[in-house]
């Protein structure tokens, strides 16, 4: 297997080419820029734009398989910044894969293409995209999403996988953003502190990607399916922090603000950084209300029937490893 891997650099991309290489494929990976951290790894790398068709044409070439994992991500900024990344950019890259004669994309998508302000509690491939979305990444990666699974065709064998909440060593947002705004005291418990989510070890999510490379280029059962991705077994949102926090020492996050004042709360900072063009993300946002009051937790029996997919690392052995990055960070 021939593999491009499309932001590459970046967290779960670069998880992707770790397990490829380990797999004896060859691997190439474009990105933005060059990522030192992967000249170890004896990969190609190509330096380009996902919005530039001809460039992703030309490196395209000679590969049969393409990760689509590049994306702009975040719940703030503005809306054209995220449709001309995330679905203009997965348009390019849908056109050069039929361009350059690929034969299969696996896109890394998102659960919070269904998410609908309302409590997920095991949720399947079945349930529908959202009606109304809260934040431009959301409502961007549905479009890109259902493109993606459109395309699929004998020519071109496509699917999505939907990682929810992906934490590991070398995290540059989750983990870190919890473990500041922790140490500094700044995080309440949203609503009554029930709620139940997926996480996903960066490791299994990976691996999740190249099992459905795998099955696009053999059984392609997955061809035109959307997959779910976590480890399997919900957690309580504020427990799991809380653990994380008591092994990092951190006082445990007790403070408390109702759901209904943190929307309300979100919906005036909206408004204000709107109006003044802020483009600092605010402390409280409505979908950040909703992600944090609500349960969301999904059932991965797809991706276990179709791919085979099971988590390769447990939530307890990847907080161990995560407490142990954090803690060497320190030093």
């Amino acid at each position: 297997m021939k593999t491009l891997v499309i932001g590459g650099g970046g967290f779960v991309g670069s998880a992707i080419v770790r397990q490829l290489v380990d797999k004896g494929a060859e691997v190439g990976v474009l990105g933005r820029n060059h990522y030192p951290h992967l000249e170890k790894l004896d990969v190609r790398q190509f330096q380009g734009d996902i919005l530039d068709s001809d460039y992703l044409i030309r490196s395209m070439q000679g590969y049969d398989t393409v990760f689509h994992v590049a994306a702009k991500a975040g719940i703030w900024g503005p809306k054209h910044e995220f449709e001309q990344v995330n679905v203009a950019g997965t348009r390019n890259v849908l056109g050069a894969c039929f361009a350059a004669g690929v034969e299969t994309l696996v896109y890394t998508s998102t659960p919070s293409v269904v998410f609908d302000r309302k409590d997920l509690n095991g949720a399947d491939e079945t349930t529908s995209y959202a009606r109304r979305f809260l934040c431009y990444y959301a409502s961007s990666k549905a479009v890109a999403e259902q493109m993606v699974l459109v395309a699929n065709s004998e020519v071109l064998k496509t699917c999505a996988i939907r990682p929810h909440l992906v934490w590991g060593p070398g995290d540059p947002h989750l983990i870190p953003r919890l473990v500041e705004r922790g140490r500094r005291g700044k995080l309440k418990i949203v609503g009554n502190g029930t709620n139940l989510v997926d996480i996903s070890y960066v490791d299994n999510v990976a691996h999740a990607h190249v099992l459905a490379a795998k099955n696009l280029n053999s059984s392609a059962t997955a061809a035109g399916n959307a997959y779910f991705i976590s480890q399997g077994e919900p957690v309580n949102l504020w427990n799991w922090i809380n653990e994380l926090f008591g092994r990092l020492g951190i006082e445990p996050v007790r403070k408390k603000i109702g759901y209904g004042t943190a929307y309300a709360v979100g919906t005036l900072l909206e408004g204000i950084y709107m109006w003044f063009s802020m483009e600092k993300e605010p402390k409280m946002t409505r979908f950040l209300a909703e992600q944090l009051a609500r349960s969301h937790w999904f059932s991965i029996d797809r991706a276990r029937r179709d791919l085979g997919y099971k988590p390769l690392v447990s939530t307890s052995a990847g907080l161990e490893r995560v407490v142990e990055w954090l803690s060497a960070r320190q030093k």
